[in-house]
């Protein structure tokens, strides 16, 4: 069977029917994810919901470690500090603020990863930088600030520490994600994240431990279908589509189709939950939107 064929600037069409179908799913899998997250918080702790997520996950990363030796004990300890970085911080913190704030909100102030994956990698490898990047992230800060005061009203009592610990979180993963590129030239994104997500398991289960016996809520028929989506298709299953997708796609084609992912978990949010959206929620969004699409331009023309 001939391979599938890499879309160039000579064959842009050349894009295999599976990739396509591979692009629309995964913006999907990933655009439900907060949305879902609040309704499974209904049912639920942020903590037993977080640590349940990455068990789900980590069930299904045992066949990634299967038969692969055990990364030396140094880079073992990178990926430990990586999954409690990415996932002891930043899962928790946004599991934590999707509880205190709206679905549509939290969804649009995700949606900053990856412009802050560009300014980690950009502060790390001391790059210079476009004023074009420099204009998408003063218009991401000022779409966050609309669609924090323009968005529907967070739940009673807790003003806007909802919407600070989703972008705690944005921030802990687009850092997670920026030291994890390192890692995964020696050994592989799949393992490296395989390792991690059970550092970060680890972490999490005594604090899930601490929340069940301060007020046990187990998940019920919902949270536990939503525990099963987040662990294996958002965070195992999305992370391998991803990888292939990266294989057959040029990164700009891949990346950008990710730009979708807040349209959809706003209209998700919009349907569990009733949001109404106003017009500052809908510039700001915009805004965040142009925001990300400038900074992630290319370094050079």
């Amino acid at each position: 069977m001939p391979e599938a064929q890499t879309p160039s600037a000579e064959n842009p069409a050349a894009i295999p029917l599976q990739a396509a179908l591979g692009l629309i799913a995964l913006v999907v899998v990933w655009g439900l994810s907060i949305p879902l997250t609040k309704l499974a918080l209904a049912e639920t702790g942020p903590l037993t919901l977080t640590a349940l997520r990455y068990v789900a996950a980590v069930i299904c990363f045992a066949g990634v470690l299967a038969g692969r030796p055990v990364p030396p004990p140094r880079a073992l300890l990178r990926m430990a500090l990586l999954g409690a970085l990415g996932i002891g911080i930043g899962q928790v913190a946004q599991a934590l603020g999707v509880e205190r704030a709206n679905a549509s909100v939290a969804t649009i102030i995700s949606a900053l990863i990856p412009l802050l994956v560009v300014v980690f990698a950009v502060i790390r490898l001391r790059q210079r930088i476009r004023p074009a990047h420099v204009l998408g992230l003063l218009l991401a800060i000022l779409g966050v600030a609309l669609v924090a005061g323009g968005g529907p009203e967070a739940a009673s009592g807790f003003g806007f520490t909802g919407e600070a610990l989703v972008l705690l979180s944005a921030i802990s993963i687009a850092l997670s994600y920026v030291m994890l590129a390192e890692l995964t030239v020696a050994h592989g994104a799949a393992v490296v994240s395989a390792w991690s997500s059970l550092a970060g398991l680890l972490l999490l289960l005594p604090a899930a431990g601490w929340e069940l016996s301060a007020g046990p809520r187990w998940p019920g028929p919902t949270g536990i279908a939503v525990v099963i989506y987040l662990g294996a298709f958002v965070s195992a299953a999305g992370l391998w589509l991803w990888l292939y997708l990266l294989r057959v796609l040029p990164a700009r084609i891949a990346a950008g189709a990710q730009y979708f992912q807040p349209l959809v978990g706003v209209g998700a949010s919009a349907w569990l939950f009733g949001d109404v959206l106003g017009l500052p929620f809908a510039i700001g969004t915009g805004l965040i939107l142009g925001g990300v699409m400038l900074t992630t331009l290319p370094m050079k023309r």
